[in-house]
């Protein structure tokens, strides 16, 4: 007979361990909404030894499309990516910046083909480079019909710009039917405002999943996480694996969710 190498024994265990995981979870179980924060790209690409960090962006965007498929295939109906925040567009080398764009263009038009999915742009488009603008409008429109997986696409997005685009925009609704900002005042409701963020008709998030450690929203759907339960995996971005997936669905499903109570 012949033996088997470590690195098999090792994988047949990680699937084992992988199925067991699934079969713990029910569709009553699995959160509807997931917001993915996919941190630690650039520490990654600098521990791999690569040049630029862009490698370990580009890293952490195929790791985002396969994370979107284990989302699918377990039955999630809405994931949020976070991918480029307005301080990225202001803080970062220009370089680095520079080819982060080009990822992330790349990154929607892959997701933009795949059969049934629908992909949603969240953030400023008038803040974007025009390509990239450009082309997460074209992933929008060719996927505006699909009934998929529906995936938001967080680029140039700050949640606290949201909040304010967002009561400019009942501001502006108000004015054109003719209402003083006294009547808008005393009618004003949280409800209101949640219809006019950029995921206005989605459902918050169940959960919002951060890699590589870190223990903070930065800016990322403030009103919609009001609720939310965390999960934060130590993995960085790239090295996330589907079990580390798995367990935080396992953990989200055993949570007794109380709303703010």
């Amino acid at each position: 007979m012949t033996a088997s190498a470590p690195g098999e024994g090792r994988g047949f265990l990680y699937r084992l361990y992988s199925s067991r995981l699934r079969r713990l979870l029910t569709p009553e179980t699995v959160p509807h909404h997931v917001a993915m924060m996919i941190d630690g790209n650039r520490r990654w690409a600098r521990q791999s030894g690569y040049a630029t960090v862009a490698e370990g962006h580009r890293a952490g965007a195929a790791k985002m499309h396969e994370f979107l498929r284990w989302c699918d295939e377990l039955g999630i109906r809405v994931v949020s990516l976070y991918l480029l925040s307005n301080d990225n567009l202001r803080k970062r080398d220009s370089q680095e910046l520079s080819d982060l764009i080009e990822i992330i263009a790349e990154l929607a038009d892959e997701l933009s083909q795949e059969p049934g999915w629908r992909v949603q742009h969240v953030g400023r488009a008038d803040g974007l480079p025009a390509d990239l603008a450009r082309v997460l409008k074209t992933a929008e429109e060719r996927t505006a019909g699909n009934t998929g997986l529906h995936v938001n696409l967080a680029v140039g997005y700050g949640g606290r710009g949201e909040i304010v685009d967002a009561v400019r925009s009942i501001i502006a609704q108000h004015q054109r039917v003719g209402g003083s900002l006294e009547e808008l005042a005393a009618s004003l409701t949280p409800e209101q405002i949640g219809e006019h963020l950029y995921t206005g008709g989605q459902a918050d998030p169940d959960l919002v999943i951060r890699t590589s450690g870190e223990q903070r929203l930065s800016d990322f759907l403030l009103w919609q996480s009001a609720h939310s339960e965390f999960y934060f995996v130590e993995a960085l971005g790239p090295d996330l694996r589907e079990v580390d997936f798995l367990r935080a669905i396992r953990d989200y499903a055993t949570r007794d969710r109380r709303f703010g109570g």
